[in-house]
């Protein structure tokens, strides 16, 4: 075979194994690398919006994903320190605009297992697990990567390299293409538990708390089966040390502060992490092309970091399977470039830092104002309606569709 038809794919998450997906059933030989030993069954990612749903649902995979899933129509928006319903949006009134009027909470590692079963059958597609890139060179022609795992160093022939292998991308920097953005001070918390918040409190599967002094999301994934777990996250102040977050005694008093109860919560799962917000200067350096979190990084509220690379993913092997498969110009990557980099800038960075800056709110007036303009959003069905073409990805879908070389 051709190396040079080969697209090799830098990262087994479920962008990258998304790629090799709709690449393998184009008839495109892939082979992706991944430096875990197996899939890894981190609780990340859970909510998937219905613009994403539509490409999940042409890969036929929605099913699948309900299955595991949980089918969530409803989210919400409250003021913690009152315990005020301020909004509640239904994605019911998106039945004319998209298939899946509702977002299905199903968490990353099971979206990424989905797919390796069905990557499994498909011939010319591989999956090597243990095999950390390390490094690449390109050429007019083709790349080569080098790879390091149990068997020692390896070099691959590919015409074409993906990296989808996160924010610390190993191929973005071996690159050379700048990562522009911020970081937030502050550290997000995470706190799961399997306290039924809808049962006892009336929260719907997603909700979202602002608060002066610390807001928070909550929201519930299936986990192994009923009943399910729910996972709170929270802001941290960046001067208390990380043994001092996590420390039982901080937990309980954190999930007691904002969800007072007569008894301790059971913490099945705790996580810290940094957030960002930046965006790679280019999604496309000849041979190269970045996808996920290896393109673009964001604070999760909203849930849009992996809804935007799976949808990355879709335009990429879209393009790069026709001019692999079918002989079209390679341009159409530039375009994927201009695309899904204009969309992820004016959508998802500038909607996650404006959902941040909604729920921490500190000025009277000011919260006054936003809560306003949700009820008043929320009881307009047009304007809900809008609200949520915007908040479920669409309208972002729609303008990356409408975006061409010829109009940049």
């Amino acid at each position: 075979m051709n190396d040079n038809r080969r697209v090799l794919i830098s990262g087994g998450g479920p962008v990258g194994l998304f790629c090799a997906l709709l690449l393998g059933r184009r008839g495109v030989p892939v082979r992706v690398f991944d430096n875990n030993p197996c899939l890894q069954d981190d609780p990340r990612a859970a909510t998937t919006h219905p613009a994403t749903l539509e490409i999940m649902g042409a890969a036929g995979l929605v099913e699948d994903m309900e299955r595991v899933g949980l089918v969530t129509p409803v989210f919400q928006f409250w003021d913690r320190p009152t315990q005020r319903l301020v909004a509640e949006f239904d994605h019911g009134l998106l039945k004319n605009d998209t298939q899946y009027p509702y977002v299905v909470q199903c968490e990353q590692f099971k979206t990424a297992r989905l797919i390796l079963e069905r990557l499994e059958k498909l011939p010319d597609v591989e999956v090597l697990f243990d095999h950390e890139v390390t490094d690449f060179t390109q050429s007019a022609d083709g790349v080569e990567v080098v790879t390091k795992g149990a068997s020692g160093e390896e070099r691959h022939r590919g015409g074409w390299l993906i990296g989808a292998d996160g924010g610390r991308s190993t191929v973005r920097k071996k690159a050379g293409i700048a990562f522009d953005g911020f970081t937030w001070e502050e550290r997000f918390l995470v706190l799961t538990t399997p306290f039924d918040f809808f049962a006892h409190r009336g929260y719907s599967f997603r909700s979202y708390f602002a608060d002066p002094e610390e807001w928070c999301n909550c929201f519930k994934v299936s986990a192994d089966g009923p009943p399910g777990l729910w996972r709170t996250v929270y802001p941290t102040d960046p001067a208390i040390p990380d043994a001092d977050l996590m420390s039982d005694a901080a937990v309980q008093a954190r999930l007691q502060k904002f969800f007072p109860s007569d008894r301790p919560y059971e913490v099945v799962h705790r996580n810290l992490y940094v957030t960002h917000q930046r965006v790679a200067s280019t999604f496309r350096l000849g041979r190269v092309l970045l996808a996920g979190d290896a393109a673009h990084v964001n604070n999760s509220i909203g849930g849009m970091g992996l809804n935007g690379g799976l949808q990355d993913a879709d335009s990429l092997s879209d393009k790069l399977g026709r001019v692999v498969a079918d002989g079209a110009p390679d341009a159409l990557l530039d375009l994927y470039s201009l695309q899904r980099r204009t969309v992820t800038i004016e959508f998802v960075q500038e909607q996650t830092i404006a959902n941040k800056k909604r729920l921490e709110a500190r000025e009277p007036e000011v919260r006054a104002r936003n809560f306003d303009e949700l009820a008043r959003t929320a009881a307009d069905p047009e304007k809900a309606r809008q609200f949520m073409l915007r908040s479920g990805m669409i309208a972002m879908q729609r303008r990356a569709d409408s975006i061409t070389l010829d109009n940049a």
